[in-house]
């Protein structure tokens, strides 16, 4: 076994360890429990700062599924070292979002098409423009089938990547169902761009827990049952890609 240590101290792993596709859910306790319960045969290979990866097979295909933490910096700091320096091909964004489209509904499945963002992460590649951050299309096109498949509502579209959880302008919610944004998350377009740099696939799955203007949100119980139908679809997709 060859442990290599990314250049960020962030994660040490042989590489052969890590499958080509990895499953991205923002706590790293969630992705163990990915692993125990959708995977055969889980095997740990990454310890460092508690940020769990694992990797084992579904349906006889390598999967991979490590926590990204929470935000833009900590997301794109992972998924940037499992591209560049791990030999990971896609990654698939699995987390939970916050409605803001009056269509969108408590459980629904939204897979992002592209991200809005107030964030400036893309001021480093020195666009000459405004460089709009987009998922894979056959992952998307992937995705989408799987869900029909599965009788899941998914919904396809644009959300909006948000910088900060809590938000002082209290007309920006306002404005983002305006322009089409389906819903609000936090790490999403900073995936798309390290993957567009870096000429690697991404898709982020978004199941809604809660909803920004009516107040609605899942029970725990609820929550759980949503998680499970946004797995069987990122699991299908990644099966495509492994």
């Amino acid at each position: 076994m060859s442990i290599k240590e990314s250049p960020s101290a962030c994660i040490a792993a042989d590489e052969s360890n890590i499958a080509k596709v990895v499953l991205f859910p923002g706590d790293p306790l969630r992705a163990k429990t990915v692993a125990e319960t959708y995977l055969d045969s889980p095997v740990l290979f990454n310890t460092v700062r508690n940020m769990l990866g694992y990797t084992g097979t579904y349906k006889g295909r390598r999967i991979s599924v490590m926590g990204s933490g929470m935000g833009i910096p900590s997301a794109t700091l992972y998924a940037h070292e499992l591209y560049s320096f791990y030999g990971v091909e896609a990654i698939i964004r699995i987390g939970s979002a916050g409605a803001v489209a009056d269509g969108v509904k408590l459980r629904d499945l939204v897979v992002a098409m592209t991200a809005s963002t107030n964030s400036n992460f893309s001021a480093q590649y020195g666009f000459p423009g405004i460089l709009a951050p987009q998922a894979d299309y056959e992952m998307l096109r992937t995705a989408v089938a799987a869900a029909e498949k599965l009788n899941v509502n998914a919904r396809v579209g644009q959300v909006f990547t948000a910088d900060m959880f809590y938000n002082a302008n209290d007309k920006a919610g306002e404005m983002y169902r305006q322009f089409g944004v389906l819903a609000l998350e936090m790490e999403t377009a900073g995936l798309y761009w390290e993957a567009m740099h870096l000429r690697r696939r991404a898709l982020s799955l978004l199941s809604i827990s809660d909803h920004i203007f009516t107040g609605e949100a899942l029970t725990a119980a609820e929550r759980q049952d949503s998680f499970r139908e946004m797995m069987e679809v990122a699991l299908e997709t990644a099966y495509a890609f492994a």
